[in-house]
């Protein structure tokens, strides 16, 4: 029976089935089952009938040998042909090389062991298993073995082929009467250690048998060798698929029961048993599985199966509905979707959960694991030791793509390898942020030999390139990939402190590159040096110009060498013109200027007059000149400082026009005039800024006193303005009549304590200092001059008059504050149970707990959202642009003590809040008051004093809690999001809270 698949959405296969001579076998029917599209009815003549079922499955190379595992196989009829993906993408039937065999091909199984993971082993349908390997064939050519139609004579020099080893006969039936079986011997598979699995047919219809074949030494004279039958396992149910893990090593088993067993083959007696979770419970499939494999999720073994209705399961559990295929490769897992997606997940430090929360459809997957992709398309095979994913697409032509996180993942792994030449070509290629190369680990946290900033040298001779040095260059920003484009799929974070925090990035790979390039051929890696020059920040370009300009005078050139026109035409490349040109004028090297101006577009008319003017000058003003020039005024004052005393007023008004006094300052020692002359300048044009107390530093510093004192006065430092009064000799009169004048104006500032000392010290004017002490209530220091000059008939016609009528004042303040507290406290009350009643009549027409009622906080006034918006919202637009006193003073405006307003409550709140403050701010002052009345024996005025301050610090202190109530601190409103909330309700939280601040407690 031949059997042909001709479809376009897989592999096309074709293959026969063998029945034998005798009359029992004759077929009498074949038929295609209706429902199942790959089952097969068969009856024969002695009525033996068999059904028969295919799922389609990809024959692939498995393990990490990255010579070899990417080869996939396809069976047609009596040849295997073989695609080898590492070198060429076709699909069938082209191939890279095909082996040719005596009988029809039932199935092609690769070697488990990842170290020969490309020899396969071939079932054919004599059940003969034919061993091809690869390696060194001591046989000489094997002509079973041809290419295909792909590639020419160094292609197929450059693929190795396999060589046929061993054909070995498998005899497994227990009696030679049994009827022929074809297909009999299923799921083939070479384990680690050289042996086979086959799964055939048990003595009842609902069992199969593992037969665990392995290979005995030959016999002498036998025409062909035999597999010697280790051990035959019944095995209770169907088996419908069979996987070895060649990473765990591990053989799973597959009923059609959805059973799953676990064949431990290298135990010393093989046993089979119930597959189990890490809960210890047997794992069942919900559903049959078409595809299986085995894999590590977090640490944990587990299996996963993929059903014909796009189904995944780890272990039992569904993980996902939308999968069309799968395939693990090292820690990482790839999937197709429905919604035409390839994705990429990390399960080392995944969780089976994180994996079905990743999968489904809410979850938004970063761009690094998800990739679109054709529709209908499914992964053939993944190349190890490469980022390439290979995929069928459903007309049968076949797609390859570089999947980012495999791609971010090998590259990673050339890295730590420091392979930095394949990571580099990768990374170029696929258009990778070349940042990674230093980003991934800059300071390595294993040894530190693996950083690389300590691998520059080895970076340099593996990519052996100018222009990809120069790339690289060009790509470096202050920026931590790691973190930003590239953060790592498995959770850990390879971003480790810099060795140099205070330094730029950019700054310190251009800094260690270009020491290693200098090291190791300066000569050839002339370009790059510049490249890392200019790329700084700031771009050392004077240093890039002097290095060209070292080239143009070198004496014996190098014939290898970068010449210096070649030099300055990249520079131009790299840098504007024009920036170039300002810089070669401040290396003040006229030749170079010359040699970029002649390689620029510039009119030799615009150049050569200015650079001749220059020639003629003496060389500290020719510099000045083209500092100024340039704009670089600080350069230009230290080259014109040392042209001589005939430019100073040059230089002074090159100070004023720029503001360069501190700088100019130091150009000149403080014993000359012309550092007189510049602080006279500097003084003026600070005391221009109102900066007074500086000009006068400025001006002290400079022995210009008279000035100086000038501005002491105006910055209020009388004790300085003194002190220049005496480096200017000041007479006693003159130094009298300075006081009387500083100790008005500070009478006039309320400092009468200071105003005092001067009228005493400097004009023996004791009264007057006296009065100045009472106007200010300074008792006890007006007693005390009143006693140390002997004036008591002071105490009788200021002093005690002074306190009696500070006495009354007082008394006054205290009875207006006590008055002004009680009013608003009782109006704060009725506010409150105005508020009170409204939420009461609101409740009224709303259901209990009505959301609508937290609308209404214990410092806001009743009033609706329009009303405030009407109200306000047009003035705060014109409040916003106004200066911060008028904006507080609008503020305060807004919380209006008048009765009604919507925010009377927090207005009355801040009046007495004001009171408190006011009281206890005079309490000090009282208290001196208090002690000078009893002095002085006027005890009934002190004694009514002292009570009104207690009533009124009673009335406050009891009043407090009444006033800020616990609950005042809630009373900001909380936004109403339940699910009782309406529209109505949620805008008039935001309206509340946008229109009420928090009240200042």
């Amino acid at each position: 029976v031949q059997l042909w698949t001709t479809g376009n959405y897989h592999w096309y296969l074709k293959q026969s089935l063998h029945f034998g001579s005798s009359e029992e076998n004759q077929l009498v029917s074949l038929l295609w089952d209706r429902e199942n599209l790959y089952r097969l009815h068969i009856l024969c003549q002695g009525w033996h009938y068999l059904f028969y079922d295919w799922h389609w499955t990809t024959d692939h190379g498995l393990g990490e040998n990255s010579q070899h595992m990417a080869n996939v196989a396809v069976i047609d009829g009596d040849k295997v042909l073989v695609t080898a993906f590492q070198h060429a993408v076709v699909p069938p039937p082209m191939c890279t090389y095909e082996l040719q065999l005596q009988q029809a091909v039932n199935q092609v199984a690769f070697h488990t062991d990842p170290k020969h993971s490309g020899d396969m082993a071939i079932l054919d349908a004599d059940n003969r298993i034919s061993v091809y390997r690869y390696g060194e064939n001591i046989t000489g050519n094997d002509p079973s073995v041809k290419f295909g139609a792909v590639g020419g004579n160094g292609f197929k020099a450059a693929v190795e082929t396999p060589y046929l080893e061993k054909t070995y006969r498998v005899d497994v039936s227990s009696s030679s009467n049994e009827v022929m079986n074809p297909l009999g011997l299923r799921f083939l598979t070479w384990l680690p250690d050289d042996s086979f699995l086959v799964v055939g047919q048990g003595q009842h219809a609902a069992q199969s048998v593992l037969h665990h074949l392995t290979a005995v030494p030959h016999v002498a004279g036998a025409e062909e060798e035999c597999l010697n039958l280790r051990l035959s396992v019944p095995v209770d149910g169907e088996v419908i698929s069979l996987y070895c893990s060649p990473v765990t090593r591990t053989v799973a088993l597959q009923l059609t029961d959805r059973r799953i067993l676990k064949y431990l083959w290298e135990a010393s007696t093989p046993v089979l048993e119930p597959w189990r979770s890490s809960s210890s419970s047997a794992v069942r499939f919900p559903y049959h599985c078409v595809q299986t494999s085995i894999t590590r999720i977090d640490g944990e073994e587990v299996i996963m199966g993929l059903t014909d209705r796009c189904r995944f399961f780890v272990n039992d559990i569904e993980v996902a509905s939308n999968i069309t295929s799968f395939a693990t490769y090292d820690e990482f897992l790839l999937v197709t979707t429905n919604s035409h997606t390839c994705q990429c997940f990390c399960l080392k430090n995944l969780s089976v959960k994180a994996l079905q929360g990743s999968l489904s459809s809410a979850a938004a997957p970063s761009s690094e694991t998800l990739r679109k992709v054709e529709r209908g398309s499914r992964i053939v095979t993944v190349v190890p030791q490469d980022t390439k994913v290979v995929l069928q697409m459903p007309r049968g032509n076949l797609e390859t793509i570089h999947h980012r996180a495999l791609v971010l993942a090998q590259i990673r792994k050339w890295l730590d390898r420091l392979m930095f030449r394949e990571a580099f070509q990768c990374m170029r290629k696929l258009r990778i942020n070349l940042n990674l190369l230093y980003d991934h680990n800059p300071k390595a946290s294993l040894p530190s030999s693996l950083a690389f900033l300590e691998n520059t040298e080895t970076f340099i001779r593996q990519i052996d390139s100018v222009n990809y040095i120069n790339l690289f260059f060009t790509e470096l920003k202050d920026e931590d990939f790691t973190k930003s484009m590239y953060p790592s799929l498995n959770g850990s974070s390879n971003s480790q402190p810099r060795q140099h925090p205070d330094q730029k990035k950019v700054n310190l790979i251009c800094d260690v590159m270009r020491v290693a390039m200098e090291h190791i051929d300066p000569q050839k890696y002339c370009l790059s040096i510049l490249t890392a020059h200019v790329k700084k920040s700031p771009p050392e370009l004077e240093v890039a110009l002097q290095k060209v300009h070292n080239l143009r005078e070198s004496i014996m050139p190098d014939v290898q060498a970068v010449s210096a026109e070649e030099a300055l035409k990249y520079l131009l490349f790299l840098v504007d013109v024009n920036e170039l040109y300002d810089y070669s004028l401040g290396t003040y090297d006229f030749d170079l200027v010359v040699m970029v101006a002649e390689k620029s577009q510039k009119d030799p008319k615009e150049y050569l007059p200015f650079l001749n003017a220059l020639r003629k000058m003496e060389t500290n003003y020719q510099r000045y000149t083209i500092d100024r020039h340039l704009k670089r005024y600080t350069k230009a004052l230290g080259h014109l400082s040392k042209c001589g005393p005939e430019h100073f007023s040059e230089f002074l008004n090159l100070v004023k026009d720029q503001n360069l006094y501190s700088e100019a300052l130091k150009l000149y020692p403080s014993s000359t005039q012309e550092y007189k002359d510049i602080s006279d300048a500097y003084g003026e044009y600070l005391i221009q800024k109102q900066l007074y107390e500086q000009a006068a530093l400025i001006f002290a510093r400079a022995g210009i006193f008279a000035k100086a004192l000038d501005a002491f006065q105006s910055s209020g430092s009388w004790q300085q303005a003194l002190c220049m009064a005496s480096q200017l000799g000041y007479t006693k009169d003159k130094l009298s009549s300075l006081a009387r004048s500083m100790a008005g104006k500070l009478a006039e500032q309320r400092k009468y304590a200071e105003a005092a000392i001067l009228l005493e010290q400097y004009t023996q004017d004791y009264e007057e200092a006296v009065l100045l002490l009472l106007e200010g209530a300074l008792w006890e220091e007006a007693l005390r001059l009143i006693h140390k000059y002997g004036r008591l008939d002071i105490l009788e016609t200021n002093l005690k008059p002074a306190i009696l009528e500070a006495q009354k004042s007082q008394l006054i303040f205290l009875d207006s504050q006590k008055t002004a507290f009680l009013r608003h406290k009782s109006r704060l009350q009725v506010v409150r149970e105005l508020k009170e009643k409204a939420c009461e009549n609101l409740q009224d027409y709303e259901v209990p707990n009505c959301p609508e009622l937290e609308l209404f906080s214990e410092t806001s006034s009743v009033v609706t959202a329009s009303d405030m918006n009407s109200k306000y919202t047009h003035s705060n637009s014109r409040i916003s642009a106004r200066s911060s006193k008028n904006r507080r003073k609008a503020e305060r405006k807004r919380y209006s003590l008048k009765e009604g307003s919507p925010f009377e409550d927090i207005a009355l709140l801040e009046v007495l809040g004001e009171s408190v403050r006011a009281v206890e701010t005079v309490k000090g002052e009282i208290h001196i008051l208090l002690v000078q009345l009893v002095l002085f024996g006027y005890d009934e005025q002190a004694g009514a004093l002292q009570q009104v301050l207690e009533e009124v610090l009673q009335l406050m202190e009891t009043s407090v809690p009444e006033i800020w109530t616990p609950d005042l601190q809630q009373s900001s409103v909380s936004l109403v999001l339940g699910p009782n909330s309406t529209a109505n309700s949620i805008m008039a939280a935001y309206q509340q809270k946008r229109m009420m601040p928090p009240v200042v407690q």
